[in-house]
């Protein structure tokens, strides 16, 4: 009994003391937290510079003006998170590779969404004007609007045909991919060599960034306007024809 209570009261003064020793506070905590995001933060922004399209922040690290179009319009600094995008096509434990870089990923991706929205712009207008492929598959009896058409298309199968198509694409695209993550190419970001007019043949430096510069820029207007059209056709009380109001 003796024995019990001595250690009772060694327990009850050991918990007395330690109520005095320090111990790690929320503001230690905070401070470290805040030391890491800082430290991460000095290597996503060049703080020497400010963003050519938002005055008020620091220039994204990564938007040096190398790449045709480059406006330093990245808000969230998206563009200078580090990643190796190579792990998307092929996973890392096939082969060591070089890896692509997070700017040339994201410049790859603009592009190819900046031409299908130039051409998917251009199709809806045309589809809401009246033009349709031959057969009675693709009739305005059959399709009366662009609106539509999707849903229609997905019901009488021609999609499918699309979906492969894409898919095709995408496969040879991926592979392209890989041989720049392996370093066994140079090609920039969205060259595909598709040039049946010969646009830019002959053409000097100066002439076919200008040419890129308006294929940059007409895409990202396209994808406002894709997703303009489709939204003001799609509301309700509009026509879902043109003019679409």
């Amino acid at each position: 009994m003796f024995t019990m209570k001595i250690v009772a009261a060694l327990a009850m003064m050991a918990a007395s003391a330690s109520a005095f020793a320090p111990c790690p506070s929320k503001a230690s905590t905070s401070t470290f937290l805040e030391a890491v995001a800082e430290r991460k933060w000095n290597t996503m922004v060049d703080k020497t510079q400010r963003s050519k399209s938002i005055p008020f922040l620091p220039r994204p690290i990564n938007l040096d003006g190398s790449y045709v179009g480059d406006k330093g319009f990245d808000p969230f600094y998206l563009s200078s998170i580090p990643k190796n995008f190579a792990g998307f096509i092929q996973p890392p434990s096939w082969e060591e590779t070089k890896g692509i870089p997070t700017l040339y990923w994201m410049r790859e991706a603009e592009l190819k969404h900046g031409r299908i929205a130039m051409l998917a712009w251009l199709g809806w207008l045309a589809t809401d004007a009246g033009l349709r492929f031959p057969g009675e598959t693709f009739s305005t009896a059959s399709i009366p609007t662009a609106y539509q058409a999707h849903d229609i298309l997905v019901s009488q199968g021609a999609m499918t045909v699309m979906l492969l198509a894409v898919g095709f694409i995408e496969f040879c695209s991926g592979a392209v991919l890989v041989e720049v993550s392996k370093g066994e190419s140079d090609r920039e970001a969205g060259e595909f060599k598709f040039d049946p007019l010969n646009f830019m043949k002959g053409k000097s430096k100066a002439e076919s960034d200008k040419l890129k510069l308006n294929e940059i820029e007409n895409g990202r207007l396209a994808m406002l306007a894709f997703g303009g059209v489709c939204t003001q056709e799609a509301l309700s009380g509009a026509t879902h024809s043109f003019p679409y109001f």
